[in-house]
């Protein structure tokens, strides 16, 4: 099978996954937004990003390397496996034992329960790296669409559910740990690995020069995407991070569902090109024409449709966060696209330059949340701060990687996204000037502003030849 032909095999399937968990999502958010408070989200919050920070030290850049590296033996990968099983032991630990001084350094005692009920599914999130690796590795994206769809139904159902019968914010606990430990199970069963208790250092000395920076820039990225939540729930209050928050996943969704189809599969097909620069260069150039085809347009029609997408999907106790949630759509269309450096660094080989990159990007974001906390004290300034650091990462990460890994000239990048502005340009003149209280119906609105977009944006495509989409449609026909 082929390069393309195995995109497309990987895409169509991850595609398949996150569509369809993309309607299970939307629907159990929105149950549970009407069931429980603003308050409740922002408490989950903080303990999922504090969660996050302890799966850094499980992951290590480990899964990537797996991935990367190509003279791996069955004994290595059980000798990996089992220093994620010790490692994940000892931080379930140790996350279990500091919930007690996270419950006084937020002032909030429900979180002493949560994080240590969040434990296990730190535990399973470690055992869960290697088989996932593997997984990947050999390009299995059909069993990973149907055994993550089959849990996000299973844990979707149950939360709400419990949410119904009175389970509170708990209720959103039991999706995370029964994913994480159906994942486990499931995983097992296709790639039964052997754990010992003693562990071949010279297996780990194969992925350390690769997974070393994979993980210092994961840990250093750590802070740029998380450290916003944590300022908000700590010096601002819960309901204020709830609100944020739900309008960050919000806006994330079509990053999780339109980028995150391509993403996972890029790393795996594309690790064979490493020693191919300039072929490397030209498939990636082709994603970037489709990513900023679809995100500039994209992000324009999410700031318009704000208002009527947030009391669809959370309810009429969510309008603090329509502000929010239009500041952050304007960052969209940069977050799709930097979201595929990360691969390419690694299909390169070039973990070292993703890390150094990443502490520069890092050191932006964190020093924008900073005067934005201390100046301005509003979770809209927070968002202005997302979006004006990302605007800077993002010419610093292409300059390095295509100036200093690949070699290759930048000019080709800004070329490719001069027609989606346009395009994007050409949206902002049509909605500004559609009625926002005629039909008085968010549902109604929400339609005839997407087909307006969707309407622009495709007439532009086709009369600038960024597409043939009149041929493309013809071939599907026959």
């Amino acid at each position: 099978m082929s390069i393309k032909q195995e995109m497309i095999n990987g895409v169509f399937w991850t595609a398949l996954q996150k569509y369809s968990g993309l309607i299970i999502q939307i629907i159990v958010t929105a149950i549970l937004a009407r069931l429980l408070s603003p308050e409740d989200f922002g408490v989950v919050a903080v303990s999922t990003v504090l969660i996050a920070f302890f799966t850094l030290f499980t992951d290590m850049g480990i899964g990537p390397a797996i991935i990367q590296k190509q003279d791996l033996t069955k004994e290595d990968f059980n000798s990996i496996f089992s220093f994620t099983i010790w490692g994940g032991l000892i931080l379930a630990i140790l996350f279990f034992i500091t919930s007690y001084p996270i419950g006084i350094f937020y002032k909030k005692d429900s979180l002493v329960l949560i994080c240590q009920i969040l434990s296990i599914n730190l535990l399973f999130a470690a055992w869960n790296i290697v088989p996932n690796a593997l997984i990947n590795k050999n390009k299995r994206f059909k069993f990973i669409a149907k055994r993550t769809l089959t849990l996000q139904v299973i844990s979707g159902i149950i939360s709400v559910f419990s949410a119904f019968n009175g389970l509170g914010i708990y209720s959103l606990l039991i999706s995370p740990i029964l994913t994480a430990v159906g994942v486990f199970i499931l995983n097992y069963k296709e790639y039964p690995l052997e754990f010992k208790l003693h562990i071949h250092t010279n297996s780990l000395k194969k992925i350390f020069s690769y997974s070393s920076y994979q993980f210092l820039f994961n840990f250093i990225n750590y802070f740029s995407r998380n450290l916003d939540k944590l300022i908000i729930g700590r010096y601002f209050s819960m309901h204020d991070l709830g609100y944020y928050e739900k309008s960050y996943r919000l806006m994330m969704l079509p990053l999780q569902y339109v980028t995150n189809i391509i993403t996972p599969v890029m790393h795996p097909i594309l690790t064979s090109l490493q020693n191919d620069y300039k072929n490397l260069t030209d498939k990636y150039n082709s994603i970037i024409k489709l990513l900023a085809t679809i995100s500039f347009p994209l992000g324009i029609f999410l700031y318009f449709a704000a208002n009527d997408i947030i009391y669809i999907v959370y309810g009429n106790r969510w309008e603090n966060a329509i502000p929010v949630f239009q500041i952050l759509a304007l960052s969209l269309p940069l977050q799709m696209i930097l979201s595929t450096t990360g691969a390419i660094y690694q299909a390169a080989g070039k973990t070292n330059w993703l890390f150094y990159g990443g502490v520069s990007n890092t050191c932006f974001t964190v020093l924008g949340f900073i005067i934005a906390s201390v100046y301005f004290k509003t979770i809209e300034a927070m968002a202005w701060a997302w979006d004006i650091t990302l605007f800077f990462n993002t010419i610093i990460s292409y300059f390095v990687l295509y100036k200093i890994v690949l070699k290759q000239r930048l000019r080709e990048v800004i070329k490719i996204c001069i027609s989606p502005t346009i395009s994007a340009i050409l949206i902002i003149l049509v909605l500004a000037i559609i009625p926002s209280n005629i039909p008085n119906n968010h549902l109604i609105q929400l339609i005839i502003k997407f087909s307006v977009s969707f309407i622009v944006c495709i007439i532009f495509i086709q009369l600038t030849k960024q597409y043939n989409l009149i041929q493309g449609y013809k071939k599907i026909k026959q």
